[in-house]
């Protein structure tokens, strides 16, 4: 498949669904966004939202490409259009088939889906200037001057990071749904709790390190927990 809004061919992964089912998705690298027919998104496993992740992770440092062409469905060849939805509180966005082929979305909206994002806090803020001079925008690329500042002057997105409670509950589930259909090990509750707790201490210690800010930097706000949690989840 030919990316709807580049036109480069797109890398295939075949991921796996709630119910075991195969589902195929293609993701363009230079775009940094990707094709769900029809509602594939909502139907993926937590392993295959963490193999996504991950791919995300390995290209955080990438600059997406401008995002003001909404480009054309790969199926049908209609203008794809612009749609804003509601994941509980968080707000994302993406582009849709006005006949329902399928949407194109973006990995920085695609986290947000999932509420791997919250706001910036004017405590961290005021940390992240005292250590930052610039950041590129999650969404857009684009340069942001953390003293004049608190969302990005290109696109008008909001300072966001990676919220890592939300990636720690992520794992929680792998951990339980990797169990599932196992037989019952006696330890397994205290060896579940002791992972739980190794993970969020790690998590705790992502954020506010020299190598965070540094690739803050580098790859943005969001980008560098993505790439932090992915060298974690590699440990």
């Amino acid at each position: 498949m030919q990316c709807p809004r580049c036109t480069a061919p797109m890398r295939t992964e075949t991921l796996a669904g709630h119910h075991g089912q195969p589902i195929a998705i293609d993701v363009c690298l230079p775009c940094q966004a990707m094709w769900f027919d029809g509602f594939e998104s909502v139907s993926l496993s937590p392993a295959s939202t963490l193999k996504l992740f991950r791919l995300i992770g390995e290209h955080a440092e990438a600059t997406p490409q401008d995002q003001t062409d909404t480009g054309h469905c790969p199926r049908c060849g209609a203008a794809l259009r612009v749609a804003h939805d509601l994941q509980r509180s968080t707000r994302f966005e993406y582009r849709k088939c006005p006949a329902d082929h399928g949407r194109f979305i973006t990995f920085y909206n695609f986290l947000r889906e999932k509420e791997f994002i919250r706001p910036v806090t004017p405590e961290r803020l005021e940390e992240l200037r005292a250590h930052i001079q610039t950041v590129h925008c999650s969404n857009c690329g684009a340069p942001i001057d953390l003293a004049a500042h608190a969302s990005c002057p290109h696109c008008s997105s909001p300072l966001t990071l990676l919220d890592l409670e939300q990636a720690g509950r992520l794992v929680d589930q792998l951990q339980a749904a990797d169990r599932t259909g196992q037989p019952v090990d006696p330890a397994l509750p205290l060896a579940l709790e002791r992972a739980r707790r190794e993970s969020r201490a790690a998590f705790d210690a992502i954020e506010g390190t020299d190598i965070w800010f540094r690739d803050a930097s580098r790859a943005g706000l969001v980008g560098a927990g993505v790439l932090a949690l992915t060298r974690w989840l590699k440990r």
